[in-house]
């Protein structure tokens, strides 16, 4: 896409949603990355009526390090993959607490080597948790970034690399969030609502 094209998109969804950012719920970086490990395949709000009672329960990695398989998957049931999770989350914060002294690491490429954390949880770790460049590419972002023309991609990684490639880093993480709040808002995955949309006029749906 033109960058031009691109740069009015973004600031036409900039002025719809000032406000975009995370709708997870969390206290601590270590809540975040776990809301975040959770949130795969999952809807924020699922997530978040989860983490209301387990962050009363388990707060810190060694809750979590020390909580035995089964009870973990019982507090963690509302989400999908929850087996997988617990035993992701029980391994991620025993590296966290004995490795990295109970702090989330803040780069790259010791996030990635967590179990359960993925490229979108590392990206929305960075920008999210410690404000530097990072996109992840949800559902959302994939679809939306499709259908807008902003990419043309039939993957999570190809869509990643080429909004990187399209806008500078310092809007990578404000992007993130306003395509989510679109494909919330208009750019459905059904039910659509092009014919309301304020992007109609640039919109060069890709709909597949």
């Amino acid at each position: 896409m033109n960058p031009d094209k691109a740069e009015k998109i973004f600031r036409l969804l900039n002025s719809q949603y000032p406000h975009a950012e995370t709708m997870l719920h969390y206290n601590s970086l270590f809540e975040l990355l776990v809301a975040v490990i959770l949130s795969a395949q999952s809807t924020d709000e699922q997530v978040n009526r989860v983490t209301v009672d387990l962050f009363k329960i388990l707060r810190l990695p060694h809750d979590f390090a020390e909580c035995d398989q089964e009870t973990l998957e019982s507090l963690i049931r509302g989400v999908g993959l929850y087996r997988s999770k617990a035993k992701n989350l029980k391994a991620m914060s025993k590296i966290i607490r004995d490795k990295y002294h109970n702090e989330v690491p803040d780069n790259w490429d010791d996030l990635i080597e967590l179990p359960g954390v993925g490229r979108k949880t590392a990206n929305v770790m960075l920008t999210v948790g410690f404000g530097l460049p990072g996109l992840g590419v949800d559902t959302h972002v994939h679809r939306v970034g499709n259908r807008l023309g902003l990419v043309n991609s039939n993957t999570a990684r190809k869509t990643e690399k080429q909004l990187k490639e399209l806008f500078p880093d310092n809007l990578w993480g404000k992007l993130h969030h306003l395509l989510i709040y679109h494909g919330r808002n208009y750019c459905r995955s059904r039910k659509m609502r092009c014919d309301i949309c304020f992007l109609e006029a640039l919109c060069e749906k890709n709909i597949s």
